[in-house]
């Protein structure tokens, strides 16, 4: 005997329920179609077609099932879904970075070269990115399901301060006193020297980078002044002071890292001072780490990796500024 259309419907909705209740469901259900169709029927409807137009509006029986089972039919549901996106936001701001940070100066510090360490960097920081977001959505897959308690409770303290992203008086009076001792500090190195030799001073830059090296350290400097009075004056970040302070990032680190990479940043006669001043158990430093540029080769190399970490987060703080004063406009 063929089943009707009814029949296949309930059977389909109490497969997925506990034992125990799918006859109470059976049974509400049969009556609730059943007064549905004969309604529909009392109005001139046929039959079929009123059985199908009632099944039709009862919709999937899955969706169906899981009422009845209370179920959750999302991956992760309004109960758990801002704490996981804050959680992940948090481990993706972090976990990446220090991978990257870490993996980077390992390598270079071992020896290796740029596009070497940028091939073996990447390819593991996909892999970190791919479990952090697979592990941490499963936790809370979990947590759905079970119903477990995560222990986060929101309350007022936990409201952030608003957050000023233009630039006050104090801070242009910080940016300006900061780029004047830099343009000091140069000139007093090309002049006096920072350590004591017992004999004519000896520069820490070299000197061959006078006077067009420098001289462009001098218009960044300057630009650098005017940018921070034009931040000033316009009390808040915009897409084009982002756009500016990304160039003006860039050109300071291409003007460490170019030098430092030929080896022509420092000057040779300061590091000969330096190695004569250290003695014996410098020169032993320097042979052991030979294989990795020696002293100066790990100091390089951890100036060069400062200087990018600097400019990196420079630059991102800086859009990121742009980004909320934007947000903030529209509000």
């Amino acid at each position: 005997m063929t089943a009707t259309l009814s029949e296949r419907y309930i059977s389909a909705t109490i497969r997925s329920l506990k034992p125990d209740t799918q006859d109470d469901v059976r049974a509400e259900l049969a009556a609730s179609i059943a007064d549905a169709v004969e309604a529909r029927v009392d109005q001139g409807e046929a039959p079929a077609e009123a059985e199908r137009a009632v099944l039709t509006g009862l919709g999937d029986p899955d969706i169906l099932a899981a009422g009845y089972a209370e179920r959750p039919l999302q991956l992760i549901g309004p109960k758990y879904y801002l704490t996981w996106w804050r959680l992940l936001k948090l481990l993706l701001w972090i976990v990446p970075i220090c991978v990257v940070g870490g993996m980077t100066l390992g390598l270079l510090l071992s020896g290796e070269g740029v596009g070497e360490t940028i091939g073996q960097v990447v390819p593991v920081v996909l892999q970190v990115i791919v479990h952090l977001c697979f592990w941490t959505t499963l936790v809370f897959v979990v947590f759905e399901r079970t119903g477990a308690d995560t222990g986060v409770r929101w309350d007022v303290d936990q409201l952030p301060e608003i957050q000023e992203d233009g630039a006050g008086r104090s801070e242009l009076i910080a940016s300006l006193v900061f780029l004047g001792i830099a343009a000091v500090a140069v000139v007093w190195d090309r002049i006096r020297g920072f350590f004591p030799t017992g004999g004519d001073p000896i520069a820490i830059l070299n000197p061959q980078l006078w006077p067009w090296w420098i001289g462009a350290l001098f218009a960044l400097i300057v630009v650098e002044a005017v940018f921070a009075i034009a931040l000033f004056r316009r009390r808040r970040w915009t897409t084009t002071l982002a756009v500016l302070n990304t160039v003006l990032a860039l050109a300071f680190a291409a003007w460490v890292l170019i030098p430092l990479l030929r080896g022509e940043l420092v000057n040779p006669d300061f590091l000969a001072f330096v190695t004569e001043a250290g003695g014996e158990k410098f020169a032993e430093g320097q042979a052991e780490s030979a294989e990795n540029g020696g002293l100066f080769g790990i100091l390089g190399v951890l100036l060069g990796f400062g200087v990018a970490v600097g400019v990196i987060w420079d630059i991102v703080d800086g859009w990121r500024k742009a980004r909320r004063a934007g947000r903030a406009e529209l509000v």
